[in-house]
């Protein structure tokens, strides 16, 4: 019964593949960047544990991927909401090509600020990117196809972190760093060329607003209607699942001895972004207002189940399958809950926003691993802090939906 369920579930995405042509192409964009982005991250992190770095430089690098994006969201929003999307995402993806190619620069301690300055600008372009197109979702799409448009993406982000990690691990390991970032440059080239010759067709809502007055008309509308802020909020709890520097320190302190660093990163990584994959097959029946509330729950007892097996490499790798299940559908769902509770005019700039918020919440997850792990905290008790956040985020989330007036998704 539950195959034939889930049958019917992938049948919506081969459809709307099907049907809605920029869709398609953007999604293939999509996969072909995100596979190849994939392969620069698992070698930043194997080059840091080479160059026997300390926990607190790891925590900064994995702090910077999300960084970038929260300082550069309060104009990235207003920017969206009048520049024709084609031309800004074909800008943003120049930058990523340029940044990735660079890193093929960094070898030693002493490259640490260059390596942080490119981290910086490819992940200021790549949440840029990702806001632009989040943004431009709505537009094209509406009702039940944006909620599987959303679905699909977050399904393709983590199919491409699946194979993308798991493959990566191995090219790093056989052929080393250098060729991982150029491999992940190419990438990026053959997703501009598809970019380039796909034709956009959106009208942008002409205004006369300079960047700061859009700002202010935006913080009023938040203001007239704070369940946008609250919605905005509870998809900052999914924040927390930005494991990258406790993984990294993980296979340094625990496995480091028993198998090659990138390979143990690619097969971690892996293990739960497979769980990332099928998760929104195994929930979309649960997944609702209701439902959700019960999912957050899950996903607490996922990661303290990973911080109770983190000490043995292949408990590690089962849990972590666990953690993954419910990420996809709590970053979804709440994603469409915001894009469904909005007023177009504003879907740039409260998508951008709501990314800051997002980004804030994982980059402090990130920091805080560091100076946690710095201060003589183990990764299990760290892992199981982290549960505890996901329960008050389960509590808030009841509170919206119960306190103000949030349409469903469908």
């Amino acid at each position: 019964m539950l195959f034939y369920a889930n049958l019917a579930f992938m049948k919506q995405y081969i459809e709307l593949l099907k049907t809605e042509s920029v869709f398609r192409r953007l999604s293939t964009i999509q996969l072909i960047a995100y596979f190849g982005a994939w392969f620069s991250n698992v070698a930043i992190y194997t080059l840091l544990i080479e160059l026997n770095v300390d926990a607190k430089v790891v925590a900064f690098v994995a702090m910077l991927h999300f960084l970038a994006g929260v300082i550069q969201a309060p104009l990235s929003g207003s920017i969206i909401d009048s520049v024709k999307p084609k031309k800004l995402l074909l800008t943003l993806i120049s930058f990523e090509i340029v940044s990735t190619f660079l890193l093929i620069f960094i070898n030693t301690v002493s490259d640490l600020n260059f390596l942080y300055i490119l981290i910086f600008i490819k992940m200021a372009a790549a949440s840029f990117y990702f806001t632009t197109e989040m943004s431009l979702l709505p537009k094209i799409l509406h009702g039940s196809k944006l909620q599987h448009a959303n679905e699909l993406h977050s399904i393709i982000w983590s199919f491409s972190y699946t194979l993308g990690m798991a493959v990566s691990g191995f090219v790093v390991y056989l052929l080393g760093i250098k060729v991982a970032f150029l491999l992940d440059t190419m990438m990026f080239i053959v997703g501009f060329f598809l970019l380039y010759t796909l034709d956009i067709n959106i009208e942008i809502i002409k205004t006369k607003e300079k960047l700061f007055d859009m700002m202010k008309d935006t913080f009023e509308y938040i203001k007239k209607y704070p369940h946008a802020m609250h919605l905005m909020f509870v998809h900052a709890f999914i924040g927390l699942t930005a494991f990258d520097a406790l993984v990294a320190l993980m296979v340094d302190k625990y496995y480091a001895s028993i198998i090659a660093a990138s390979l143990a990163l690619g097969i971690l990584h892996a293990s739960r972004a497979l769980g990332l994959v099928i998760g929104p097959m195994l929930l979309s029946r649960y997944t609702n207002n209701k439902g959700l509330f019960y999912i957050f729950i899950a996903q607490a007892i996922a990661v303290w189940f990973w911080a109770y097996m983190m000490h043995n490499f292949y408990l590690s790798i089962i849990a972590s399958l666990f953690v993954g299940l419910f990420t996809t559908t709590l970053w979804s769902y709440t994603y469409t809950l915001l894009q469904k509770n909005i007023d177009e005019k504003y879907y740039g700039r409260i998508v951008a926003y709501n990314d800051m918020l997002f980004l804030s919440s994982a980059a402090f997850t990130s920091y805080i691993t560091g100076v946690l792990a710095e201060n003589s905290f183990s990764l299990e008790n760290i892992a199981f802090i982290i549960g505890i956040g996901f329960i008050i985020g389960g509590v808030y989330f009841k509170w919206v939906i119960k306190t103000q007036n949030i349409k469903e998704v469908s």
